[in-house]
């Protein structure tokens, strides 16, 4: 069916403008359909990890009520995803669905369509870069961000990544089945730029956050078309 850092140690990113690709794949461990999308995303993260690609995967809840409760899903990411089937025209929402750079929509498990969007989607110029410098405190990460060539309605938005975990599914379309998931999304924090282009965030960190299993992505969106901006991994 188809329905990041050591202790007091800073690293920062230089800005560019080239292209990039953001990958925004929203899944279930309750949908049959979703564990190869998951699949194929992680290879993606893999192969282009040195170049301007990013994948994010955010876990949504509405299949929670069909037998099975992922672990990792959050309404929020299913609020997400239905301002962006307002912001494309696309309804009912599903899974396992990809959204590049906050423009186009591709069903996730769909190999070649999503390789032709990435391969679009660095052939253009970021309108927006970013940099980005985090420190690591005792249970949350400070990032020191700053931002050009911003939209007039645009936000920085940080995601805190799980880089991989695999799940035992007991019960649900993928009863009896472990699944792997990549880059997964365990918490989104949103900072207004309408007050200033450069600052401090502070994010919380999760109970099982290491260093080495972690990372935060941080990209530009425009709040009243969606569209991705410019992004980078810290």
């Amino acid at each position: 069916m188809l329905f990041f850092l050591s202790v007091n140690s800073i690293f920062s990113q230089n800005s560019d403008k080239k292209g990039f690709a953001l990958l925004e794949l929203y899944t279930s461990e309750g949908c049959s359909s979703c564990p190869p999308a998951d699949e194929l995303l992680g290879k993606i993260q893999n192969e282009y990890r040195d170049k301007n690609v990013y994948v994010l995967a955010y876990h949504v809840d509405y299949w929670d009520k069909q037998g099975w409760k992922d672990i990792f899903s959050n309404a929020d990411f299913t609020k997400r995803q239905y301002n962006y089937a307002q912001f494309l025209g696309k309804e009912p929402i599903y899974t396992p669905q990809v959204i590049i750079n906050g423009k186009t929509d591709y069903i996730g498990s769909q190999e070649t369509s999503l390789r032709n969007g990435i391969k679009s989607a660095l052939s253009k110029t970021a309108s927006a870069s970013l940099n980005l410098e985090a420190s690591q405190n005792e249970n949350s990460i400070s990032i020191n961000y700053n931002v050009e060539g911003t939209s007039k309605n645009s936000r920085l938005l940080l995601a805190v990544v799980q880089k991989e975990a695999k799940s035992n599914v007991r019960r649900g379309e993928n009863a009896n089945r472990v699944l792997s998931h990549y880059q997964i999304v365990r918490q989104l924090q949103t900072v207004n730029l309408n007050k200033g282009k450069k600052g401090t965030a502070t994010i919380s960190l999760p109970k099982n956050y290491n260093a080495l299993g972690f990372e935060v992505i941080g990209f530009v969106q425009d709040a009243d078309s969606g569209v991705i901006l410019g992004v980078k991994r810290v």
